[in-house]
């Protein structure tokens, strides 16, 4: 599939990239370039490949799902640099 000039300027538009009217065609053909890559990778057959996640095999840690109340509140305000009744202290911004 081949990608001219005005097509590569409708996708900047709607991307909002303003484009050159001199780099729209090295831009046209970087498109086409990238279609004919996708078009290579339809050509692989894949049926029966199961989809990885990573390329070694391993299963993500769990923990049991519990609901608590963290019960960290000094710990968090430890480092703020204002807090008040529990709270982080922030200036006013909207009047």
């Amino acid at each position: 599939m081949s990608i001219d000039t005005d097509t590569a300027a409708r996708v900047a538009k709607l991307a909002r990239i303003r484009v050159e009217d001199d780099q729209l065609p090295a831009l046209a053909q970087e498109f086409s370039n990238i279609l004919e890559f996708i078009e290579q990778l339809n050509e692989v057959d894949v049926d029966g490949v199961e989809p990885m996640v990573s390329v070694t095999p391993m299963r993500l840690k769990r923990r049991q799902d519990g609901v608590t109340d963290g019960n960290q509140q000094d710990k968090v305000l430890s480092n703020a640099p204002d807090a008040r009744e529990g709270f982080f202290a922030v200036p006013k911004v909207v009047e």
